[in-house]
């Protein structure tokens, strides 16, 4: 009779419109209380955000600065970014958002961010690693970092989580983030629920920039509210494509330095020039000897070689008394003949990257090392040594290994280089007096790979694949 007599009354109140109990642990705490009627003086219909900062006005979760104004512009400190997540904590576990929050306060502290920060270090969504910080401007990543773990994971469905996946593992979208990106699994966490969609067509998140008062407005009120939630606009169908990749878009940009005199120096201006997709580099020395033009000569070339993926080999020397060097790279015997080889070798190893991706060969969600090693085998069965290769071959270039299937180790070298950066690996060349391979970075790791050797027999040797130093070292010494 009890249990009648309570359902009735909890009826009858909400039939006056008198508010229930709250539920515990529930998304129904989420509900807009108030009405946004022009309460902050520099938000109107057309401000970037007007939506979400009128949602977070509408849930109780915010009532603007002193001044009238809400700051969309305005940077946040990571004790407010803080007070944010508690509150909604707070709401969603109780029905209350200052209920957890005032649980944890006194203990002599005059921080109003400390008893928020407690709660959240109580309910385990947050450590010590925010401590001592709640002054400081808030950045985007430490956002991600204290949001991403702020409502359960039933709460935040991973809707994006496949777009997601494919988008970053291609790495054509949120390329600013990397796993060396402090938070980087809670930043790609708000982009799987519909929390960030990032700041620009590729969806990067920037995450070190400082959060702006309206970017914050927009994640918190996606956390509290689905219909909120974005999808990012990726076609994601296309991105395993390299069509229209050139040869230049391989190489980091460098800085053009007139007269470099150290090996830095000179790798700065050699990469000016080949991600400008040049193959001239002018420099200017203060009456420079013949021997001097031969030393810059010389060590521009070997520097050159590093990026053997170019298909430059060669070098001739111009200078003048008045210390002006030019240096024109080709391949060995090719002259000008030496643009159409990198259009043709640059075009062949796209249609060889799209292919692999076509056929399910490679995924968006294989790791670097694995991408590696599809291509590695992909060299040692699409190619053979070319014994009778002089000086003068096209072996000794990418071109050859692609259009003609044979090679020699600086021809293995450069196609699996390229496959490799068209894959955003980074990697290099390292050689020794009569031999040239590949050094790669794979999540992280660094590895030598010998293609050359490792199409020694009949089917690829993966003993060359994946070598550590000392391993490399023992066949091949540097």
């Amino acid at each position: 009779m009890k249990t009648r007599i309570l359902a009735l009354a909890l009826t009858f109140s909400l039939l006056l419109g008198v508010p229930a109990l709250a539920a515990e642990n529930s998304t129904d705490n989420f509900v807009r209380s108030k009405t946004y009627a022009g309460e902050f003086s520099d938000l109107s219909a057309g401000s970037v955000f007007y939506e979400n900062v009128a949602a977070l006005y509408e849930y109780g979760l915010s009532v603007g600065k002193g001044d009238g104004t809400f700051g969309l512009k305005d940077s946040m400190t990571v004790g407010q970014i803080v007070i944010f997540a508690a509150r909604i904590r707070s709401l969603y576990r109780t029905g209350d958002a200052e209920a957890g929050p005032n649980a944890y306060g006194g203990d002599g502290d005059t921080s109003t961010a400390a008893r928020y920060l407690r709660y959240l270090q109580a309910e385990g969504v947050l450590g010590t690693e925010l401590d001592g910080s709640l002054t400081a401007t808030a950045t985007r990543a430490q956002v991600a970092h204290v949001l991403a773990n702020t409502l359960p994971a039933e709460v935040l469905p991973t809707v994006n989580d496949e777009l997601v996946t494919e988008g970053y593992a291609s790495r054509k979208f949120i390329t600013d983030v990397t796993e060396y990106t402090d938070y980087y699994q809670d930043i790609l966490f708000l982009y799987r629920t519909g929390i960030s969609v990032g700041s620009d067509a590729t969806g990067s998140y920037l995450p070190n920039r400082p959060i702006t008062r309206g970017a914050a407005a927009a994640m918190l009120t996606r956390m509290v509210d689905p219909s909120l939630r974005l999808t990012p606009a990726w076609n994601v169908d296309s991105v395993w494509s390299a069509a229209g990749t050139t040869l230049g878009d391989l190489v980091e940009s460098g800085k053009y330095i007139a007269a470099p005199t150290t090996s830095e120096e000179m790798d700065e201006s050699i990469r000016y020039m080949l991600s400008n997709n040049q193959n001239t580099l002018t420099l200017r020395y203060s009456n420079i000897s013949p021997l001097g033009a031969r030393k810059v000569m010389d060590q521009a070339l070997s520097i050159v070689k590093s990026y053997v993926e170019q298909c430059y080999n060669a070098v001739t020397c111009n200078y003048t008394n008045s210390g002006t060097v030019t240096l024109t790279f080709s391949a060995a015997n090719v002259g000008d003949r030496i643009q159409t080889y990198r259009e043709s070798a640059m075009a062949a190893a796209i249609s060889v990257h799209d292919e692999l991706w076509s056929t399910g060969q490679i995924t968006a969600g294989m790791t670097e090392y694995e991408k590696a090693k599809v291509y590695y085998t992909w060299i040692c069965d699409n190619c053979v040594y070319d014994h009778d290769a002089g000086d003068q071959s096209l072996s000794h270039i990418a071109y050859g290994l692609f259009q003609d299937g044979a090679a020699v180790c600086d021809g293995y070298t450069g196609a699996y280089n390229m496959l490799l950066k068209l894959e955003d690996i980074d990697c290099t060349a390292l050689s020794n007096s009569s031999h040239i391979w590949t050094v790669a970075t794979l999540d992280g790791v660094q590895y030598h790979i010998d293609t050359t050797w490792g199409d020694s027999g009949t089917s690829a040797d993966y003993d060359f694949f994946a070598m550590t130093p000392a391993q490399s070292w023992s066949y091949h010494r540097w």
